[in-house]
Formats: C-alpha cells, sequence, structure tokens
C-alpha cells in the first residue's frame, strides 16, 4: 500500500540548517527517505560532504551541501540566491541551527549569551526571512521551526537557550501571522530529551538520565528518528491548514507535573 497523497513531497527542495549531525542530520535524513531533493548546511564543508555521503548512498535520494553561517544575514542572501538558482525553488525550510551553553546563571558571558541567542533565535530570523522572499513570490512555501521542551519550561543552567526557544515559539506565531495571508505555513517541533551529541553527557549521566526516565511518561531519552514523522506532516499537503503551531514530542513530559 502506498503512502497517502496528503504526505507526497516528492522532488520538492527542502533546506535543513544544521544538518550535518545529530537532530538535523535526522530531519534531513527523513526528507530525502520521502524523495525531497534536499540540501544540507553547516560550516564545515568536509564534514557536510560526510554528511552528504551517507544519506545519499542509503537513500538514493539527490542530496546537496550549502555551507554558509545562518546567522549571517549576506552569507544567507548569497545562500538563497545560489539554491533557488542551482537547485530549484525552495518549498521547504527547516530551522534546526542551535547550540548549547550550559552554565550558572550568574556566571554567564554576555558573549556566550549572544551567541546562543543568536544561533538559535536570529538564525531562523535570518533564514526564514530570506527564503521566504521567493516563497510569497510563489504563494506557497513551508517553514519549520526546531523549538524544544525549553520553549514551555525552564531548567537551572540553561536560562539563555530556555530564552532563545522561548523567542523562536514566538517567532514561529509572529512567522505566521505575517505570512499565513500568503500561502504560507510556518511550524513548530518542540523536541524533549534526544540522545544527540549535544545531550552527550547528560545521556552518560546515570542520575540525569535515571531522572528523565522518571519525569517522562514514555520513561526514557527520545530517538532522532522519531522527529521524523513529525515534520513529514508539517512540510506536507496534510498540514496546509495548520499554521503557528508547536508539535511537542517530547514522550508526554510537558504534559504532566
Amino acid at each position: 500500500m502506498s503512502a497517502h497523497p496528503s504526505f507526497d513531497i516528492a522532488g520538492k527542495v527542502a533546506l535543513v540548517t544544521g544538518s550535518s549531525r545529530g537532530i538535523g542530520y535526522a530531519l534531513a535524513s527523513g526528507l530525502a527517505e520521502a524523495g525531497a531533493v534536499v540540501v544540507l548546511n553547516g560550516r564545515d564543508p568536509e564534514t557536510l560532504g560526510r554528511s552528504r555521503d551517507e544519506i545519499a548512498g542509503r537513500t538514493g535520494a539527490a542530496v546537496h551541501i550549502r555551507a554558509f553561517d545562518a546567522t549571517d544575514s549576506t552569507q544567507v542572501a548569497a545562500a538563497a540566491a545560489d539554491i533557488e538558482a542551482e537547485i530549484g525553488p525552495v518549498e521547504i525550510v527547516v530551522n534546526n541551527t542551535g547550540v548549547q551553553h550550559r552554565s550558572p546563571l550568574l556566571e554567564f558571558s554576555d558573549e556566550d549569551y549572544h551567541r546562543v541567542l543568536d544561533t538559535n533565535l536570529f538564525s531562523a530570523f535570518c533564514v526564514g526571512r530570506e527564503f521566504a522572499r521567493a516563497m510569497v513570490e510563489r504563494g506557497r512555501g513551508k517553514i519549520v521551526n526546531i523549538c524544544s521542551v525549553q520553549s514551555e519550561l525552564g531548567r537551572a543552567g540553561i536560562a539563555p537557550y530556555a530564552a532563545s526557544k522561548g523567542g523562536l515559539k514566538m517567532l514561529t506565531r509572529g512567522m505566521c501571522a505575517d505570512w499565513a495571508p500568503l500561502g504560507l505555513q510556518v511550524n513548530a517541533i518542540a523536541p524533549g530529551y534526544f540522545d544527540t551529541v549535544l545531550t552527550e553527557a547528560l545521556v552518560q549521566d546515570e542520575d540525569f538520565s535515571a531522572w528523565l526516565a522518571r519525569r517522562t511518561p514514555a520513561g526514557r531519552w527520545g530517538r532522532t528518528e522519531e522527529l521524523v514523522g513529525a515534520l513529514l506532516y508539517l512540510v506536507s499537503p496534510a498540514s496546509d491548514f495548520v499554521n503557528g503551531q508547536i508539535l511537542y514530542v517530547d514522550g508526554g513530559l510537558t504534559a504532566v507535573v
């Protein structure tokens, strides 16, 4: 039995920022498996090339790479023009670029604060704005921002991260307010605690993992591939009347106290 046509994204060009590893890599892989033409983004061309080869080799999909800094508006504008001209009209953008920095708030430096906010929040504004220009002209497009359970919940030691992800939640809704009348759908996925390179230290911390298992109704860490279904829904025609929403994929963590 074939998939329902409402979920068909075959041939659509999709950009995933921060996709050389972790959640971004898993999301890009899922899009490739669904038949999209995927553009991987990061800052290191060599790492991106390895990721491209892995995904293309496994899926047989067309996978491209574009190395640019998602927090640099000049680089983003140049990349948008290049991708549209060389690969095709971008119909899907996944704003996944992110960074974490753990430190007591009294010890958090200005530099680290701005790095977290720029990477997690400004990049989504910058990339979303630039690629939305052509989407608006065509009257269609899907933007998915990668939020977090910290878009809703605070935790000691990561206040700037929570601020960035809370801001991203509201940026998602603001993008919806501006661009939904012009034919775009802008939504977000908010992962819970997933086993990735960024969380490796926490995964190895037996006390934290035990706490997480008690705190999360599903009783475990998430696996990155478990985010793919939510993304395919939000970037496909199935979600054409869904806008400004935050879909929590967190094993029930935000549903309980």
